[in-house]
């Protein structure tokens, strides 16, 4: 069977770092990951939350390295948990990518860039009055697309392919 889930999103916040209790201590890192999905009626976007747990050097790197508003790409598989909430008795759940790879997305002077920029519009967005849409640290300028990317301009496509028009429907594909 196979359980690999392969994502790219911007880092809500700084990773979360924690160690066990074991003898050697390993590190935990947890983070979450902003992942934009597309809507086909009326392009309507929304944003899927995705929780992220690194274990040992993973999560040393998660700790050095990443930061938020990133953009990673990470590789892991799907865990489910389930237990029994003590105060409610009620079963609970949840569903957290468990990091196997984790990869820079982004050049570090894009980062960089995008953050003083980022920086200087709320500067500007606060002086003018304009509020925030969106709650706690998911809250994001209003009018702003969440990472505050400009589309890129389209390439030339490759001779030896044809390009892949959004009319194209599931019963087209062969899988």
């Amino acid at each position: 069977m196979l359980n690999k889930a392969i994502i790219m999103g911007r880092l809500t916040r700084d990773p979360e770092i924690r160690y066990s209790q074991a003898a050697e201590p390993v590190a935990v890192a947890r983070y979450t990951l902003a992942v934009d999905r597309s809507f086909k009626r009326e392009g309507e976007t929304g944003t899927d939350f995705i929780p992220c747990v690194a274990f040992g050097r993973n999560a040393d790197f998660a700790e050095k390295y990443l930061k938020k508003g990133m953009l990673i790409a990470v590789a892991g598989r799907i865990q489910v948990s389930d237990w029994e909430d003590k105060q409610t008795g009620q079963r609970r759940w949840a569903t957290d990518i468990i990091i196997e790879e984790q990869n820079f997305a982004e050049s570090r002077a894009s980062f960089e860039s995008r953050q003083q920029g980022e920086s200087r519009q709320q500067g500007e967005s606060r002086q003018q009055g304009e509020g925030y849409q969106g709650q706690g640290m998911y809250a994001v300028p209003q009018g702003q697309n969440y990472g505050g990317q400009q589309p890129k301009p389209a390439a030339k496509p490759d001779p030896g392919f044809s390009p892949i028009t959004d009319s194209l429907d599931n019963e087209d594909l062969p899988f």
